[in-house]
Parts: structure tokens; sequence; C-alpha cells
């Protein structure tokens, strides 16, 4: 016969963890007594590791919306709307569902959703199967793969002049 459990009216609470959680340390607790500086602790081995950040990276996630002027980020990804003026910024990856309206002037660029405006990439531009690029486009290097489309104006920006050293009776 199998058992049934009864509800005796007890409030009942998750157990806790195992793994204790961990608290990183307090700037107060990173100076000892003589005001020496102390290191923070290493993680045991139970913890994970978490690998840093990278640098001024805005992800603007799946479902989200931004619009505004965005400046001076290493790296824009795009996986939901954004209506911006993007100035200073290194790289942008506009996702298979992202869309960026706008203007952006940048050094790289991967286009696997929709990018419509002003598009001034100075060194490559690289156009997924899925992606889609509209209105004036300036780029260094292009690369589109078979299934990518681009419409507007293209221009292509020119080489880049090569800084060298001339030497006596070169």
């Amino acid at each position: 016969m199998a058992e049934k459990s009864e509800d005796l009216g007890i409030p009942m609470r998750p157990a806790r963890p195992a793994i204790p959680v961990a608290v990183p340390p307090r700037l107060s607790d990173l100076s000892g007594p003589n005001n020496e500086p102390l290191t923070a602790p290493e993680p045991s081995s139970h913890e994970t590791k978490r690998q840093p950040a990278e640098p001024r990276t805005m992800i603007v996630g799946r479902g989200m919306s931004l619009s505004g002027d965005i400046r001076a980020c290493n790296r824009l990804v795009v996986e939901g709307s954004v209506e911006a003026t993007l100035h200073e910024c290194r790289e942008m990856q506009i996702a298979e569902n992202g869309v960026f309206k706008g203007n952006a002037s940048i050094e790289q660029a991967e286009v696997c959703g929709q990018f419509e405006g002003e598009l001034t990439v100075t060194k490559r531009l690289f156009v997924r199967a899925t992606g889609y690029v509209s209105g004036t486009i300036t780029y260094g290097e292009i690369e589109i793969e078979r299934g990518g489309k681009i419409s507007g104006l293209l221009q292509e920006n020119g080489p880049v002049p090569q800084v060298g050293i001339l030497r006596a009776g070169e």
C-alpha cells in the first residue's frame, strides 16, 4: 500500500544550498591593522571563476529597445532594436533578430540582422547570409555571404595610406 504524505499545516522552507554563496570582500576588509593592503581571498575549488567582462561593451538584448546617442563604446551587440547615432565605436555586431536604424561610424561591422541608415565602416563590413543593409554605406573592405542583401548607395573608402620610412638611396 502506497503511503500518502499528509499536510500538517507546518510552514516549510527550502533547504539551504550545499555550496556556500561567495561574498566579495568589502573595501574596509582589504587593508590590515597597519594599513597594509591585503589581497582578496582566492576562490575555493567549488566556486566558479568568472571571466572579466570585455571593457566598454554594450549589449541590447532580445526584446529590448534603445534610442538616442551612443558614444565611446568598444563593442555594440544588437539583439533587439536600436534607433540611434553611434559615435566612436570600434565594432558593431547585429544579431539575426537585431535591428539598427540610424547612423553609425565604426571600424568593423558584422550584420546578421538588419541595418537601415548611414553606415561608415573604416575597416571591414561583413554581411552574413541573413543580413540586410540598406541606406548609404561607406566601407574599407566588404564581404557578403550568399543570401546577404545590400541596397542603397555603396561607396568604397579607398586604401588607408601606409606610413613608411624612406632611407637615403632608396
